[in-house]
């Protein structure tokens, strides 16, 4: 079901609250581009600083802009299962095709408790969930072995692997066989686990440059892997500013440069310092997303 460049999208902020408007302007964008899945409300998303009705506001303002255009797969994870349960109905209930479920941050459970939180919204909520394993973010990792356990409820269909560790990434591939789609939670390690089995990546880069994510994934998947190869060199610098602050400070301010959004952000974030602004501004320049204004 969810495959190729699924888009992590921002949520726009403009004097301290969400920015519906722009956020549909990006939506209608992305379609455009040929953005396989839009991802709201995800960390890039900062759903971590939009209370619940800014959250379910969110959700429905991209089902609603989206129109059947695309897959859309809604952030709905908590630290809390109850939480979790009410926003992961939620999504079910506003239209999107699938839920996007971070592990429980904070609480740090062992492994069992994480199988019985998903375990839990999975048998009470009848939609097709991606499981969400960030651990530099939640301070736990969902091991592959939970992972492939989890994979044997049947709305568990995907995880974000999102741990930056390739080997574990194939770990799940190999257990999992084809009971669990992976998507790389990494932009930079979008091919190499692509190269492994993985079906795409759900990408903080693809809300710069849509198409070419699109064009990335797709020409792996169609079997012309040199020339993905290429794509995925060409824009590894581009990936990689996208981190030179913590997501998605940097990717905010880029959609600022490029005209898109305001650069707002939710404290306890802030604005990037004048060092990285001008590492990105470079970055930016170097692939033709902003003009020279000097």
């Amino acid at each position: 079901m969810f495959k190729g460049s699924c888009v992590a999208i921002v949520t726009p902020h403009k004097d301290g609250e969400a920015d519906y408007n722009s956020l549909k302007k990006l939506v209608n964008w992305h379609i455009e581009a040929g953005t396989d899945c839009i991802v709201p409300c995800g960390s890039t998303g900062e759903a971590a600083t939009l209370d619940y009705d800014e959250h379910k506001k969110v959700i429905r303002t991209v089902v609603k802009a989206v129109a059947g255009r695309c897959k859309i797969m809604a952030g709905a994870g908590s630290n809390s299962t109850k939480e979790t349960l009410e926003l992961t109905e939620f999504a079910k209930n506003a239209g999107a095709d699938g839920a996007l479920l971070i592990t429980p941050y904070y609480n740090r459970p062992t492994q069992e408790g994480l199988f019985k939180h998903y375990e839990k919204v999975a048998l009470k909520v009848d939609i097709p969930i991606c499981l969400y394993n960030v651990p530099r973010r939640t301070g736990v990792n969902l091991e592959p072995a939970t992972a492939v356990r989890l994979a044997e409820l049947d709305n568990i269909i995907a995880i974000k692997e999102a741990s930056g560790n390739i080997a574990q990434a194939g770990e799940i591939l190999r257990l999992a066989k084809n009971k669990m789609l992976v998507l790389s939670g990494d932009d930079s390690l979008t091919y190499p686990l692509m190269a492994m089995g993985a079906r795409g990546v759900i990408s903080v880069v693809a809300n710069l440059i849509p198409s070419q994510m699109h064009e990335l994934c797709d020409l792996f998947l169609k079997g012309e892997r040199e020339e993905s190869l290429k794509l995925h060199f060409k824009y590894l610098p581009l990936m990689d500013a996208m981190f030179i602050e913590t997501n998605p400070a940097p990717v905010k301010e880029a959609l600022a440069m490029m005209g898109k959004i305001c650069p707002e952000l939710r404290l306890p974030l802030v604005n990037l310092s004048e060092t990285s602004m001008e590492k990105l501004k470079k970055v930016l320049l170097d692939f033709n997303l902003v003009e020279n204004d000097s």
